[in-house]
């Protein structure tokens, strides 16, 4: 099982495309998994019903520029759980951004703080720069990456300088039209704070409008790697109804019950938790599938706010 994990920890570093995995859930072969980087198109080849999902790494928000827009945009981007790196050119600015939050600041040019940037389809840029000569060169480096989104702030006349400058470059009309300008939802904002939360909106939005893809924090990978001890992996796997999470959705229950992320909390979780530990504690099933049932009965019964069921994968590692 833990070959798999570092194929796909290593896939996860160096792979630019999707990732996907397969888990097969019923028949002789239940439990086993495999790596692809492309989407399945069935699981007819293992002859039994398959859980396939879209592995997405974690996601990376770049913010070209470290004015006051971006101080909002890093503490909202940190909230949200992305790894949050800002490129600024001065100095001071670069301070207030690390002040702020950031993960990672590069105080470099913008040219040469986005050449150390590889981008990938789950990063995230967003460019609030002081001036469209060097949203030009922001914008003209990261359409050469793979990206999730781009956003660029500006007037309508500003968006269109650069636009047009940008064409002339070769990259097409097409592609320029799919960046977000002006950047962020409508919604009236004036401040740098409603302004931030009108960009970290509009990311959520494109976000949640994607391919519905799960995916491995770094914690959660790290202790699935560490050999110390049993652990069980639980993954979402179906939803119906009203749940707390969706599918796809992790956690990962080690012998002393201490738990790495959470599928959701509450009952659903506790149920899971106890499932878990007794797999480790008898030594089987390797594999399992279990039904948590959240219809308004039982949600009275057990004093539950959701009204769904769910299925969850529980694999001993």
């Amino acid at each position: 099982m833990n070959s798999f994990y570092r194929r796909l920890e290593e896939a996860m570093k160096n792979t630019d495309g999707d990732i996907w995995s397969e888990t097969v859930l019923e028949g002789e072969h239940a439990g086993e998994k495999r790596l692809l980087t492309a989407a399945p198109h069935s699981g007819q080849e293992t002859g039994g019903h398959v859980f396939c999902e879209r592995i997405s790494r974690p996601a990376k928000l770049v913010i070209c520029g470290g004015g006051h827009v971006s101080m909002p945009i890093i503490r909202i981007g940190k909230m949200l759980g992305f790894e949050v790196t800002v490129l600024e050119d001065r100095p001071k600015f670069a301070d207030n951004a690390r002040a702020a939050g950031a993960d990672q600041v590069i105080c470099e040019t913008f040219e040469k703080g986005l050449s150390q940037i590889s981008g990938d389809l789950d990063s995230w840029f967003v460019i609030v720069t002081r001036g469209h000569r060097y949203d030009t060169i922001c914008l003209e480096n990261i359409l050469h990456k793979p990206y999730a989104y781009v956003g660029m702030m500006g007037s309508r006349r500003r968006v269109a300088i650069v636009k047009d400058q940008i064409e002339k470059t070769g990259i097409s009309r097409e592609i320029l039209e799919g960046v977000h300008t002006p950047i962020g939802l409508k919604i009236g904002a004036q401040t740098p704070e409603e302004i931030a939360v009108s960009v970290m909106a509009e990311i959520i939005q494109v976000k949640n409008g994607r391919e519905k893809g799960s995916g491995y924090s770094k914690e959660l990978l790290a202790a699935i790697l560490d050999d110390s001890g049993a652990k069980v992996l639980s993954t979402i796997i179906s939803r119906k109804g009203s749940a707390p999470r969706g599918v796809g959705t992790k956690m990962l229950i080690r012998e002393d019950g201490s738990t790495v992320d959470t599928i959701g909390g509450g009952c659903v979780e506790s149920e899971i938790i106890q499932k878990a530990l007794l797999m480790m504690r008898t030594g089987s099933p390797d594999f399992q599938i279990c039904k948590v049932d959240m219809t308004m009965e039982a949600a009275e019964d057990e004093g539950m706010v959701c009204g769904g069921v769910v299925e969850v994968m529980l694999e001993r590692m």
